[in-house]
């Protein structure tokens, strides 16, 4: 029996569609979804979002927000979710070397240093994600 697999961003449904199992970064470490899954409610962290269905992989760059299990669907409610296939490559280095550089212009408050390093962190999840895809292709065999 599949599961019903939803993301959704403050700015959109990111992904919904029925799937084998999904993967994803917990505050405490990774937790894996499969059906029949006790019911949970749980906050996430920042890090990759796997998907498998009919014996492929998708995969999400995700940051922050809650994941809840119910018997009828798993709906994660994440701040940032990027499908990797979605991710310019380009884009994301040139994010990561912007936040580099605004970490080491110098002295920063401390709410500032703090959305510096939260900016250098997305910056370097998404670089990871979109390089992942690029060598091994579109979607991979599980």
């Amino acid at each position: 029996m599949p599961l019903l697999l939803e993301i959704v961003t403050p700015e959109r449904l990111a992904y919904s569609d029925t799937v084998d199992s999904v993967q994803l970064p917990g505050v405490e470490g990774e937790l894996g979804v499969l059906p029949h899954h006790t019911p949970l409610v749980s906050m996430l962290g920042l890090g990759e979002l796997r998907i498998r269905k009919d014996g492929e992989t998708e995969t999400f760059a995700i940051a922050g927000g809650f994941l809840q299990v119910r018997p009828d669907r798993v709906v994660v409610m994440a701040e940032l979710a990027d499908l990797a296939a979605e991710i310019d490559l380009e884009k994301a280095e040139e994010a990561r070397k912007e936040a580099e550089r605004a970490l080491e212009s110098g002295f920063h408050e401390g709410a500032d240093l703090a959305a510096a390093r939260a900016a250098l962190q997305v910056a370097l999840l998404r670089q990871r994600v979109a390089e992942r895809r690029h060598r091994e292709g579109p979607r991979r065999r599980a």
